[in-house]
């Protein structure tokens, strides 16, 4: 059973300068809670019990956040703030464990799944990028139905989206056997490259930044040279793995927000805030105003 997820979060940021200069990236604030809570809660929904941040000594915020704070708890309840009171200890279910792991140093993505490898043992287990948030609007979410799918099927599964052709390049893209599955549908992969030239793309099928991966992979990992950028790239060895076992791609439904730079964080602060239950009314109202003025 999937039961675990490692949420890579020890990056600095650099493309969301001067405001993740101090604050983690991940904590800035989308609307009144911080991006990581949106992914955490996502993975606890798809039925996730340990969540496991590989992290950096910069950014202690985000385990702080997920703790308890006994003394603002203390302070709330005094008050008789009972409804900021069940919101903060509503973040994180109380059968749901937060592990905290170093990367000591940045040598990519796949590195830094692996850096979880003594937690996450040979079990299978998911990886969510934190930069990306994604929003199914009411339908059944990517990653729940991703895991099911691996249950089902025993095929590592790799979220994928069409992307323009003139942005294969800043991607993981995919090949297929077969033809493009509908949303919510996965089809067996044949290759997985990293970023690469328009001219030598297989598709338009870019990874997206949630995977459900079997133990094994951690092994591939141990032996995986440095790719492209001279980092040890998590495509790479999926690329591998696909010689030994199963590989599907997995066609979202939902939409995605980048919240790695400054103009996908702004989207996903519109878009959530117009559907924020006590706000959305409001906000909608302020940016067809604002759009009005400034149009």
């Amino acid at each position: 059973m999937v039961k675990k997820a490692v949420l890579p979060v020890a990056g600095f940021g650099s493309r969301m300068l001067p405001a993740s200069k101090s604050i983690p990236k991940e904590m800035l604030p989308i609307v009144d809670r911080p991006a990581i809570e949106y992914v955490v809660k996502e993975a606890v929904r798809a039925g996730i019990k340990d969540i496991i941040l590989v992290t950096h000594s910069a950014k202690t915020a985000i385990e702080d956040y997920f703790d308890t704070l006994f003394e603002l708890e203390s302070l709330l309840e005094a008050k008789g703030k009972d409804t900021l009171l069940a919101e903060v200890r509503d973040i994180l279910p109380d059968d749901v464990s937060v592990i905290s792991i170093r990367q000591h140093r940045a040598l990519g993505l796949g590195h830094a799944v692996a850096c979880a490898a003594p937690v996450v043992g040979d079990e299978p287990f998911a990886v969510l990028l934190p930069d990306v948030l994604v929003d199914c609007a009411g339908q059944k979410e990517d990653l729940g139905v991703m895991v099911e799918k691996y249950h089902a099927s025993g095929a590592a599964q790799i979220m994928v989206e069409e992307v323009p052709e003139e942005r294969v390049g800043q991607y993981g893209i995919v090949a297929l056997k077969g033809e493009v599955p509908a949303p919510g549908e996965s089809a067996p992969m044949t290759a997985v490259v990293e970023k690469p030239a328009v001219e030598d793309a297989p598709s338009r099928l870019s990874v997206v930044g949630r995977y459900v991966l079997p133990g094994e992979i951690m092994g591939i990992l141990a032996e995986t040279p440095p790719g492209a950028g001279n980092e040890i790239q998590l495509t790479d060895a999926i690329a591998t793995l696909m010689e030994r076992a199963p590989v599907d791609a997995y066609a979202m439904r939902g939409r995605t927000f980048d919240c790695g730079n400054k103009a996908g964080y702004l989207q996903a602060i519109f878009h959530f805030a117009a559907r924020h239950p006590e706000l959305g009314e409001q906000v909608r109202e302020m940016m067809a105003a604002e759009i009005k003025v400034t149009s």
